[in-house]
């Protein structure tokens, strides 16, 4: 490949090197939220969506910050803590980096 090649990426809607694509997927997985942008451990996330926690009896609200996100294994979830709910996981298609 040359230095000029792109490639589109389509989790975040641009045309992105493709050299620093195949670096991304030499390092393993990327954790992306829905609007495309790297999480890494300790990010405060933001839901863009009101879900209903099962098991909770509890609704969380669009808007809601979640501080202190751990990443897991799958790259579309991310386990994080709430005042109200210990051992909460959220899809990464409902949050957005703050």
């Amino acid at each position: 490949m040359a230095d000029d090649d792109y490639i589109y990426d389509e989790v975040t809607g641009e045309w992105r090197p493709a050299s620093e694509i195949a670096a991304e997927k030499a390092a393993g997985n990327v954790v992306r939220d829905a609007s495309g942008t790297v999480l890494a451990d300790g990010d405060s996330v933001v839901l863009i969506k009101d879900l209903k926690v099962k098991g909770a009896g509890q609704t969380l609200k669009q808007g809601t910050v979640i501080k202190t996100i751990r990443l897991t294994e799958n790259p579309e979830e991310i386990d994080c803590r709430h005042d109200a709910i210990k051992g909460l996981v959220l899809r990464t298609e409902f949050v957005r980096k703050r």
